[in-house]
């Protein structure tokens, strides 16, 4: 889980996970403000003329709104509600709400938490972000038309914030990757999403898949939100988009698309005072999402690519000391244990400048550079050495980062069939405890978590009376357990259910 930290940046899952960054400015530019009366008087040169509306005014704000209609219509689909569960060991105020799943006497609380996610393959294979997932017991993906599943997780980085998915299914509206390095500052951009606001499983959520339009504000951003004291930590790789598309809790993982409706970004984060968004959003660039899911799905973790070097962004007075043209570049502080760029010939005070031809600016930017890379290959490294240009080759090590994904934590097994619940007998001791008008039949009397009566059974404390079971009265625990060992994987079981007050429900549930 990420931390808090002294800045104000919010991570956008329903988690609650409150990051980063400070955007106050503390006085005008350039030493103070002018008064109104001491600007010089506007002057007129004949009357002002107004222009009608012409279709070639008119028309590109048409184009546009027309491209924005037909990439939302066309990438909704693509786009996915993500829900996570957690098990806790004991009740605590959370951001996110807290569920009791089990009834009687053994009660475990749950928290969830939701995000957005998006298809990558028609087969299934879903990319969000890693703060959505991680650490959690069952994650459940429901689709554009509502259908719903457990996923996989195939794998995860925290390193970049991504983690990759896997439910089951066939032709499946998967999402095309745009070219994020060729996007444009100024570019128009659609962010979508599904904030929810509601969360928990089979919830109606009020603002599900949203979308927003904007443009690219910038790239290349910092944020330190990724940042932490482990080697993981200091690996992390932060070079964002900025956008100004309204981005809020419940987006983190959603795709940023440009007008073409290929997705060239993945939004992860925003800057914010408030906790809501005030035009700063930021999602972790295509290119380097691409090359992270494929890692995972290859390897079920990434194989990060490492020249071995300590480094830190140009300043002023680096650029006149170590004899730059200009005010850019990353200058190399310190060596790793063996480290390849050392072995290569790089030395302290060397400034990267480039790789593989490609000029590097920012420390954010050549870290997600040779992230693109693999281990083993060389990479050619563009260095100023006191003013002297050279080129030196090396090749990339395996950093070694433990992001295999941690086996979900599953209850014990109960109930008859798979449907996940405990069916006793309702005994004379038993309705009188409850509150049962007369004793007889059967009773559900625990619920296992993440079962597949857990997502549709309502929670609360009370027992329920098994009144039916396919249309059939349960007259006896035998009958009900008869019926319920019929049932197959796939098959959907009709139960009515009937609480101590006489309260009757229906619950239809499908055998996983």
């Amino acid at each position: 889980m990420l931390q808090m930290l002294k800045q104000n940046v919010k991570l956008l899952s329903m988690l609650g996970f409150a990051l980063a960054i400070s955007f106050g400015l503390a006085g005008g530019i350039g030493g103070g403000r002018r008064r109104a009366e001491d600007l010089p008087p506007l002057r007129t040169q004949g009357p002002v003329a107004t222009v009608a509306p012409t279709s070639r005014v008119v028309k590109p704000a048409v184009d546009v709104a027309a491209a924005f209609t037909e990439v939302a219509s066309t990438v909704t689909p693509g786009v996915v509600r993500i829900e996570s569960e957690f098990v806790v060991d004991r009740p605590r105020r959370t951001p996110f709400g807290r569920r009791w799943r089990e009834l009687g006497d053994s009660i475990a609380p749950l928290e969830f938490g939701s995000g957005t996610g998006f298809i990558v393959s028609k087969d299934g294979y879903i990319v969000t972000n890693n703060h959505v997932v991680e650490g959690a017991d069952v994650i459940r993906v429901t689709l554009f038309d509502k259908r719903s599943a457990v996923a996989m997780l195939v794998g995860r980085d925290p390193t970049t914030d991504v983690a990759l998915l896997k439910i089951n299914g066939t032709d499946l509206p998967a999402l095309t990757f745009g070219d994020s390095d060729n996007s444009e500052v100024g570019e128009w951009v659609l962010a979508i999403g599904n904030p929810g606001f509601q969360g928990g499983f089979g919830s109606a959520n009020t603002l599900d898949f949203t979308v927003t339009s904007g443009i690219i504000s910038a790239k290349g951003r910092p944020l330190r939100v990724l940042n932490s004291d482990d080697e993981a930590g200091s690996l992390a790789i932060e070079d964002f988009i900025q956008t100004d598309a309204v981005i809020n809790p419940g987006n983190s993982g959603g795709p940023l698309v440009n007008l073409q409706g290929a997705v060239i970004g993945m939004n992860t984060a925003i800057a914010t005072s408030n906790g809501v968004n005030q035009g700063y959003g930021f999602a972790v660039p295509s290119n380097l999402v691409q090359r992270v899911i494929h890692d995972l799905a290859e390897y079920g973790h990434v194989r990060r690519p490492l020249l071995g070097v300590t480094i830190d962004d140009v300043s002023q007075e680096d650029a006149e000391v170590f004899g730059l043209p200009e005010i850019s570049g990353v200058r190399v502080d310190d060596f790793g244990q063996n480290s390849p760029a050392r072995q290569a010939g790089m030395r302290r005070g060397d400034v990267i400048v480039s790789i593989n031809g490609q000029k590097v600016e920012r420390v954010g930017q050549l870290q997600r550079v040779v992230a693109q890379n693999k281990p083993g290959e060389f990479v050619d490294v563009g260095i100023v050495r006191y003013g002297v240009r050279h080129n030196i080759r090396v090749k990339l090590t395996e950093a070694e980062l433990e992001t295999r994904p941690a086996p979900a934590r599953r209850g014990p097994a109960m109930g008859e069939g798979r449907l996940g619940i405990e069916v006793v007998e309702l005994t004379r001791a038993q309705a009188e405890r409850y509150g049962f008008a007369e004793p007889g039949g059967a009773m559900i009397r625990q619920i296992e978590p993440f079962s597949a009566a857990a997502r549709k059974i309502e929670h609360g404390t009370e027992p329920y009376r098994i009144l039916e079971i396919n249309r059939t009265a349960i007259k006896s625990l035998r009958d009900a357990q008869r019926l319920l060992r019929q049932m197959k994987s796939g098959d959907i079981v009709s139960l009515v259910l009937q609480r101590p007050a006489g309260e009757i429900r229906i619950f239809n549930i499908r055998v996983p």
